[in-house]
C-alpha cells in the first residue's frame, strides 16, 4: 500500500520483496562500511517513531551520527534503532561507531542527554562536549533552558545578555561579560541566573575553537534538518510495521544524504583547525615539559651537596 501511495501504480508483493530486499543490502553496506579518516567534530539527536512491536504501536528510538571529516566534508556516519533512548543504547552505538574506525574527534555537540554525554566522554577521553543551545533546535537545549526559568517581563532582554555571553571571542570573555551582568539578573532572573550558572561551561566550550567554526558546530541544526527531511517522508507511513521496515526507511534516506554530503561541496575549511591543533599541542607539551623541570629541580634541591 505504501509503495502504491509513492508511486502512484500497484506492485506485486513479490516485486515489494524484491525490492526491499535489494534495498536492504545497499542499507547494510551502508551501515557497516569502515570509518577510515580522523572526524575532529562530531554531532549526535536522535528522533522517536511510531513502530508496531509486540501487538501495539510503540515509541522507537532512531540514532543518527553526522561527522565533518578532516577533509572537511560531511558524512552521516551511523544508525541505530533502539527501544528508547538510553545511555545503554548510546554506549552500544558509539561503540559500534569506533569498532568501524570513528577517530580524532576533538568537539562533540549534542543535546543535554546525560546518558549520551556520559558515552561520549568514556569512548572520547579529554573530548570537548558542547551543549546545543540555539532556541531554534528541537528538544530541550540550553537557551530554551534559561529563557524558561526567565519572567515573562524580562524575556527580550534575556535574549540580549545570552547574545552576548554566547557570542564572546572566548570563554573567559564569556565569564567577565556574566559576572558584570549578575547583580542586573539576580534582581530580575534569578532562576534563569542559576540556570546560566549551571550550563554555562558546556554551553560555551566551542569558544575553544577558532572563530570560524564555532556558528556551524555550537547546534545540532544540520542534523535536526536532515530529521526533518525524514519526517517528511516518515508521514506517508505513520506507522512502520515493524523495526526492519522503520530502520529500511531511515537507512536510505541516510545512505542517499550521505552521498550526496560526502561527494559534494566541501562544508568547512580545515586549515585553521589544524593549525589550532598544532598550536595547543605545542602548549600541551610545553606545559608537560615545565611540570618535568619543576619536577627535578625540586628533587635536585633535596640533594646534598
Amino acid at each position: 500500500e505504501i509503495t502504491t501511495e509513492l508511486c502512484g501504480r500497484e506492485f506485486s508483493k513479490s516485486t515489494v520483496s524484491r525490492l526491499a530486499k535489494d534495498l536492504d543490502e545497499q542499507v547494510q553496506a551502508w551501515a557497516e562500511r569502515p570509518l577510515q579518516r580522523e572526524y575532529p567534530f562530531l554531532m549526535l539527536d536522535a528522533m522517536q517513531l511510531k513502530v508496531r512491536r509486540q501487538k501495539a504501536v510503540r515509541s522507537t528510538t532512531a540514532m543518527l551520527a553526522v561527522g565533518i571529516s578532516e577533509d572537511g566534508q560531511r558524512e552521516i556516519l551511523g544508525l541505530e534503532m533502539a527501544f528508547g533512548e538510553t545511555e545503554q543504547g548510546w554506549r552500544r552505538f558509539i561503540r559500534g561507531l569506533r569498532e568501524r574506525g570513528l577517530s580524532g574527534v576533538e568537539l562533540a555537540t549534542s543535546d543535554a542527554h546525560e546518558g549520551l554525554r556520559q558515552a561520549l566522554q568514556e569512548a572520547f577521553p579529554g573530548l570537548i562536549w558542547q551543549r546545543c543551545h540555539t532556541e531554534e533546535s528541537l528538544g530541550v537545549h540550553f537557551r530554551r533552558n534559561v529563557l524558561d526559568q526567565t519572567p515573562a517581563s524580562y524575556r527580550d532582554q534575556m535574549h540580549q545578555v545570552l547574545d552576548r555571553v554566547l557570542e564572546a571571542d572566548s570563554q573567559e570573555e564569556a565569564r567577565t561579560r556574566l559576572d558584570d551582568l549578575r547583580e542586573q539578573l539576580e534582581e530580575n532572573a534569578a532562576s534563569a541566573l542559576e540556570t546560566l550558572e549551571d550550563g554555562f561551561y558546556d554551553a560555551t566550550a566551542v569558544l575553544a575553537l577558532p572563530e570560524k567554526y564555532r556558528k556551524r558546530l555550537r547546534t545540532t541544526n544540520m542534523l535536526e534538518r536532515f530529521i526533518q527531511e525524514i519526517r517528511r517522508r516518515e508521514k506517508v507511513v505513520r506507522i512502520f510495521p515493524n523495526m526492519d521496515s522503520a530502520y529500511r526507511l531511515v537507512g536510505a534516506l541516510c545512505a542517499e544524504t550521505h552521498e550526496e554530503w560526502s561527494t559534494g561541496r566541501r562544508y568547512l575549511n580545515m586549515d585553521e583547525y589544524f593549525e589550532w591543533r598544532a598550536d595547543r599541542s605545542g602548549d600541551d607539551r610545553f606545559s608537560e615539559e615545565s611540570s618535568l623541570n619543576g619536577k627535578l629541580s625540586s628533587q635536585s634541591a633535596t640533594v646534598p651537596a
